[in-house]
């Protein structure tokens, strides 16, 4: 038995593979490749890359134990034969925001976050079996067992899947996953480790209890592929995301890609009536509240385009403005918003005057409106008793010098800024060596920047002008 590990990110964009030798935590050799864009997408083209990104990475016939950490909530359904129904919808998919609406009222959001630690909104697993169930009968009809991204690639890299298409064939009772996965589907209760399926049943609209659902192991626990290497359970990206940082209780998970994320390391689980905290779990067998917008680094790319500048001059002239852009406020809800909960809304920019109007403050209106969308989210989880003692600020944008200071400025707590790195993946291998080696590696990432708490105009300026 090598002492290498795999770990492995299938991410909205693409699919990313670190291997790590788990007795240094030193990465040996890696490898990525695409996947299609879109909010709903055949799940083939995620075990197209998975293969491609392996053999880009020189194979993984010579690790001991692998992991796919993943995007969250997407509904893979899959019928008797093991066959995919349908194409997958993504957590990015609001479609099946009024089947959030309709749950929320017909359970009651208290009840909903007492149940699971959720309160539905569009992007949760269960809002999306609703809407099936609505709009798709037939196919809903079909449903034979349920998964998400990373336990579905999880069991297809095992052996198992569709007759003649897998090693071992469509046994679906093999599919696995882990708490911090499980915890966003709408229909997992991560305090008692159990799923609900009279919550399942009722988004169905139909009896659930034959429904396969994966198995969810423990963060120490692991099954065995077809050629004998320990998979481990996986996780959510966030939650991955957090091993791979080494995350701690006090430490703030702030990442700003795709979608912006704001995600904590509690002991305790944490329940929020009012849907503007998640209440997940981790991938180390404790929680992980998080508050997560739609709006983020894509905000940053559209106004460097309409300001015809790259990131590293639409940094420039976000520090050539004065903090809280001379009252320039943009709300940067463009493709509708998540937290808080409103799928139609679009972005508004306010305080436009003769003299505010310039690019500087645009940018530096931008900046200020990702980061404090993200900074009300951990308010949110402050107030629900959520200890706050830095931020880890991670993401593409992360590198952004403007980025870094505002958000010093913004979240009122010291702002540390990791080497970048493909952390989902690195937590992914992390949890790999615990499968392999029975013990939780602690390998940390070194600082790229460390910026001290810094108060300044910028919060209160934006919120007087909502």
């Amino acid at each position: 038995m090598s002492d290498l590990v795999a770990g492995v990110d299938s991410s909205t964009q693409s699919c990313k593979i670190i291997i790590r030798d788990a007795s240094s935590g030193a990465v040996v050799r890696s490898g990525r490749a695409s996947h299609p864009d879109g909010s709903e997408v055949d799940p083939a083209h995620w075990w197209r890359a998975l293969r491609e990104a392996i053999a880009d990475a020189g194979g993984i016939d010579d690790v001991s134990a692998w992991s796919i950490a993943g995007q969250q909530h997407g509904l893979v359904a899959l019928d008797a034969d093991g066959r995919v129904i349908r194409d997958a919808l993504l957590w990015n998919d609001t479609r099946s925001a009024q089947a959030a609406a309709d749950l929320t009222n017909e359970v009651g959001a208290a009840a909903f976050a007492e149940r699971t630690g959720l309160v539905p909104v569009a992007s949760f697993t269960i809002t999306k079996v609703r809407w099936v169930a609505d709009a798709e009968p037939d196919l809903a009809a079909r449903i034979a067992a349920i998964a998400l991204p990373h336990d579905w690639l999880t069991w297809r890299l095992r052996g198992y899947g569709p007759a003649g298409e897998s090693e071992l064939g469509p046994d679906l009772a093999e599919l696995i996953t882990d708490r911090s996965d499980a915890s966003g589907t709408g229909y997992f209760d991560a305090s008692r480790g159990e799923y609900d399926r009279d919550l399942l049943t009722r988004a169905l609209r139909r009896d659930a209890t034959d429904i396969v659902l994966p198995r969810v192991l423990e963060p120490d626990e692991w099954v065995a592929d077809s050629a004998g290497r320990r998979a481990a359970p996986g996780a959510g990206d966030n939650a991955g995301a957090a091993l791979g940082m080494g995350a701690v209780t006090g430490d703030i998970g702030v990442s700003i890609g795709t979608s912006g994320t704001v995600f904590a390391i509690a002991p305790e689980p944490v329940r929020d009536p009012s849907g503007t905290v998640a209440g997940f779990a981790d991938a180390a067998g404790g929680f992980l509240p998080i508050v997560t917008t739609l709006n983020a680094a894509r905000v940053l790319d559209a106004v460097s385009s309409l300001l015809g500048v790259d990131h590293a001059q639409l940094s420039d002239l976000a520090l050539a403005a004065d903090a809280g852009a001379d009252g320039l406020v943009l709300q940067p809800w463009f493709e509708g918003e998540r937290t808080p909960n409103r799928p139609d809304a679009t972005a508004t920019l306010f305080g436009m005057t003769l003299a505010s109007t310039t690019r500087e403050n645009l940018a530096r209106a931008a900046i200020e409106g990702v980061l404090c969308g993200l900074a009300d989210g951990l308010d949110a989880m402050r107030a629900l008793g959520v200890e706050a003692k830095r931020v880890l600020l991670t993401g593409g944008a992360a590198q952004s010098p403007a980025v870094q200071r505002i958000a010093a400025e913004v979240f009122g707590v010291p702002v540390v800024v990791p080497d970048p790195g493909e952390y989902v993946a690195q937590g992914a291998a992390v949890q790999a060596a615990w499968a392999l080696t029975g013990s939780r590696p602690t390998w940390l990432p070194e600082a790229l920047a460390e910026l001290p708490a810094s108060t300044t105009p910028a919060r209160s300026a934006y919120r007087a002008r909502l």
